[in-house]
């Protein structure tokens, strides 16, 4: 009896194993602690003190995780999501001035509106009014910036008086570092191997002690692992919740993270052949993103990496249980994920930068009044330094073009809409 209530509250059918779906959970986490580290210190960029951040996105990652085990009932995995947190801090903080205590509040009136949407028929509607092209491109253009990103941490592209950027110098060992970690990563990767990612990252760290390419962290956080995290833990700043640069904030935030995720979990739920969880799963992802806000983190997704652990025979949610799990003995080695420098995470990022860009395949490029709207939101999101802006340049040209030849009907009421919150948006920066 107690058996069939333990296999059932994870969603644990008889045809599955157990023992398998332990080995998958265990092959999921490898693929993905990584995000610790690397969410981390993409939150320090925001201003969070790093210890905090780790703290901050591992609790983020056990919520998630559980919350998928016994609601969503899926071996998804649930983390911070790379690309959201370069919008976080990027754009958020560094391009709409917002304080990181700020941000974090937009995470929490995100994840409050995403729950709204996943909960009820919204979520049809949301995702259909964003052309397809324009979603993927989106991917690709924050799939070059985070590239972008890897490049300006690992020295390996530099600022330039008159060029703005140049290749780096390579007689530094950070370079060196960096780019034997990123020839590392890439052929691990290539070859399937598990943790890949997590390999090189520590590959990566012991070159750089090794080359003199780092002392150290500056300044090690003495105390115990929770130490400083009060100031994390619902450490929601509301001072701008009246300006219309955070509804702005909230309302962009809230398009990518829904669309993101349908996708991604539309995907998993078929690829575990469990397309019946998919409402289940994204109702448990809208929770665990209100999580992330209070726990002091970015939002968080369904993980790419959650397809390791489906293809190693994951079914249920005792995959993410069991990952939530080995999430949770990481707080252990946060004293020495401290010691991870730069070097060794930039290269990270370019692998994902590059996983990302693979979206371009799913792309129409027959249509002009298609193309030049994505192919804006791809090369002026990185261009910019900012996802907000880059997204706008092609929202607002979409239905411009279309209108150009007769197409006005093409273009889902709600663009419109959208289009001129963005408009709204330049003219309110004009006039500041």
């Amino acid at each position: 009896m107690k058996s069939n209530f333990w296999r059932n509250s994870v969603g644990l059918l008889p045809e599955h194993d157990w023992k398998r779906e332990w080995a998958a959970g265990i092959l999921s986490y490898f693929a993905s602690v990584y995000i610790v580290m690397v969410n981390a210190a993409i939150l320090h960029d925001a201003g969070m003190p790093l210890r905090a951040g780790m703290v901050a996105t591992l609790l983020t990652a056990i919520t998630g995780c559980l919350l998928m085990a016994f609601a969503g009932k899926t071996p998804i995995i649930v983390v911070p999501g790379m690309g959201i947190n370069a919008f976080f801090t990027y754009t958020l903080v560094h391009s709409m001035k917002l304080d990181w205590r700020e941000a974090l509040a937009v995470v929490v009136v995100t994840g409050i509106l995403f729950a709204i949407v996943a909960f009820t028929s919204l979520y049809r509607i949301l995702s259909e009014a964003i052309p397809h092209n324009l979603q993927h491109a989106i991917t690709v253009g924050i799939g070059l910036f985070l590239t972008f990103i890897g490049l300006q941490k690992s020295g390996i592209v530099i600022a330039h008086q008159t060029t703005f950027v140049a290749i780096g110098h390579f007689s530094d060992p950070a370079v060196i570092t960096s780019c034997i970690t990123l020839l590392l990563a890439l052929v691990l990767f290539i070859r399937g191997t598990s943790g890949g990612l997590l390999i090189s990252m520590a590959v990566g760290t012991g070159l750089a002690y090794l080359l003199g390419a780092t002392k150290g962290p500056e300044n090690v956080e003495s105390g115990h692992v929770f130490s400083g995290y009060s100031n994390v833990f619902f450490g929601m700043q509301w001072t701008g919740l009246l300006s219309l640069v955070f509804w702005i904030a909230i309302f962009l935030l809230l398009l990518i993270v829904v669309f993101e995720n349908i996708g991604l979990i539309a995907s998993q739920t078929q690829l575990a052949n469990r397309p019946e969880r998919f409402k289940s799963s994204l109702r448990a992802l809208s929770i665990a993103n209100i999580a992330a806000g209070i726990f002091g983190s970015s939002p968080v997704v369904a993980a790419a990496e959650s397809n390791a652990g489906i293809a190693a025979g994951g079914r249920s949610g005792l995959t993410s249980l069991v990952t939530g799990i080995l999430f949770g003995a990481t707080f252990l080695f946060i004293p020495l994920l401290a010691y991870v420098p730069d070097s060794a995470i930039a290269p990270i990022l370019m692998v994902i930068g590059g996983l990302m860009v693979q979206s371009v395949r799913e792309m129409d490029f027959s249509d002009m009044t298609e193309l030049f709207p994505a192919f804006l939101v791809m090369v002026m999101i990185p261009f910019t330094y900012s996802i907000v802006d880059g997204m706008a340049f092609g929202f607002i040209t979409y239905p411009i073009l279309k209108l150009s030849m007769g197409k006005g009907k093409d273009v889902p009421p709600a663009l419109y809409a959208i289009a001129a919150l963005f408009v709204a948006n330049f003219i309110l920066h004009a006039l500041l």
